[in-house]
């Protein structure tokens, strides 16, 4: 046996990653300071007001929009390690009212006697519930906390309102493919990650960037999965046991049996997949629609975006050609909301397949633009001395208003229109469907038919 040179040789490289702290590799990656955050150049980068907040210790309420391995507790873990302000946590899952509360009494408590400030940190804030984020808004209002709420919904539809206006949104997005690849290479050779005792094949790097799709926490767990699968099995030599073991292709793809399709939700493919999910429901294609669907929802597409893209459609391509496709949509939104995946993408799957089959009008869409249009381009135009407010002084000399209900089929011509502009100015009803019929109909009314 060969001389030993210190305590160190008395184990290999990969003895000594396998005896490191069973934390995952995600969170022992997880930088102290923004030194070390990778990514988000646009949140965060220099000259970002955030940065400067930090780095001055001079922080105001925040919410941390973004999806999932984006690096939003990340960043509060680095406002945690730079603060001078006390730094609490609050769960918005398992703490109630009275945790809150307690926490925010002792904030109070801490700037009166102490003059230190308290920095809360809410993940999931979405979760709180209405009297949770009421009583979180009061502490926030009087500054006796700088909240640090962190979501991946989108907060101006999940979070109370007037939260919001006291808070600055800040939006992280996923990240791109080089951050993403710099994560992962750092990962293999830092002494808190796997500390050199691995090599990373280009090839496998390549396949852990592809199924991120944007999430750092991803690519680090399947990097810590791949290296799991290439280490030797219990029992068996490793004749290169002072060597790093090397993960290829095959470690990722054993790690990550469920491969998704190429979808990085940071470039144009995302983009490229939600364009012909929406042009195949224009175009009334359920299969095809079906098919780009279940393309996002396998390779982890939040169904809250999925729905609400279906909803907009139903207002923008189908409108009163099918009144009721709104309805459906409304319902497959809720459904998400409340069931969530994996059983709403049956719900989906029924209002995907409802637009597709629905006739087809952009009437209602196409008007909208055309008034724009005029209102940006043409005249400023009066409204109808008949059509004014009868509640001020001196409107006897508005002439009279014409009330529909006094008359045959409550209808009566009447300029609605400011002078200048004539029916069917923005409006030009479809031929197809509900839109088309009623258009009819009141035609032949008027007609006195």
């Amino acid at each position: 046996m060969g001389t030993m040179h210190g305590m160190d040789t008395l184990f290999t490289n990969i003895e000594r990653y396998q005896r490191k702290a069973n934390a995952p590799l995600a969170v022992r990656m997880r930088p102290q300071t923004l030194d070390g955050f990778v990514g988000q150049e646009q949140a965060v980068g220099e000259g970002s007001w955030l940065r400067r907040a930090i780095q001055r210790d001079a922080l105001s309420s925040i919410i941390l929009y973004g999806p999932a391995g984006t690096g939003k507790t990340t960043l509060a873990r680095i406002i945690a390690n730079t603060t001078h302000a006390e730094f609490v946590e609050v769960s918005a899952v398992t703490g109630t009212v009275k945790d809150l509360r307690r926490e925010i009494e002792a904030a109070e408590s801490r700037l009166l006697t102490a003059g230190r400030r308290t920095i809360l940190f809410v993940d999931e804030i979405h979760r709180f519930n209405r009297s949770q984020q009421d009583a979180l808004l009061h502490a926030v209002e009087d500054r006796v906390v700088v909240l640090i709420g962190a979501t991946t919904e989108n907060p101006y539809f999940e979070v109370n309102s007037a939260l919001i206006s006291r808070s600055r949104v800040v939006e992280l997005t996923h990240l791109d493919d080089d951050s993403v690849r710099q994560l992962v290479l750092r990962a293999v050779g830092d002494p808190d990650g796997l500390a050199g005792a691995f090599v990373l094949e280009d090839d496998a790097l390549t396949e852990i960037v592809m199924l991120a799709g944007g999430d750092g926490r991803s690519a680090l767990t399947s990097l810590e999965l791949a290296s799991q699968m290439a280490l030797p099995e219990a029992g068996q030599a490793d004749p290169t046991a002072d060597s790093p073991a090397t993960i290829t292709l095959e470690h990722v793809r054993e790690a990550n049996p469920r491969r998704a399709f190429t979808y990085d939700k940071s470039g144009d493919m995302h983009y490229d997949v939600i364009s012909a999910f929406i042009k195949s429901m224009r175009g009334s294609d359920p299969d095809a629609a079906l098919y780009w669907m279940a393309r996002m929802i396998d390779s982890g597409e939040d169904p809250k975006f999925i729905a609400r893209r279906i909803f907009i459609l139903a207002s923008e391509d189908i409108g009163n050609a099918d009144p009721q496709a709104l309805l459906v949509a409304e319902a497959a939104f809720k459904a998400t909301e409340v069931i969530g995946l994996p059983e709403c993408a049956i719900n989906l799957a029924q209002a995907v397949t409802y637009m597709c089959l629905a006739p087809k009008s952009n009437a209602s869409y196409m008007g909208l633009e055309r008034a724009r249009e005029e209102l940006h381009g043409g005249p400023a135009r009066e409204v109808p001395n008949h059509l004014r407010d009868r509640h001020r002084p001196g409107s006897d000399a508005y002439g009279p208003y014409l009330y529909p209900h006094d008359y045959p089929g409550g209808w009566v011509d009447q300029r609605y229109l400011p002078e200048g502009l004539e029916r069917g100015a923005f409006f030009q009803p479809g031929p197809r469907g509900w839109e088309a019929w009623r258009t009819e109909a009141i035609g032949r009314d008027r007609a006195g038919e």
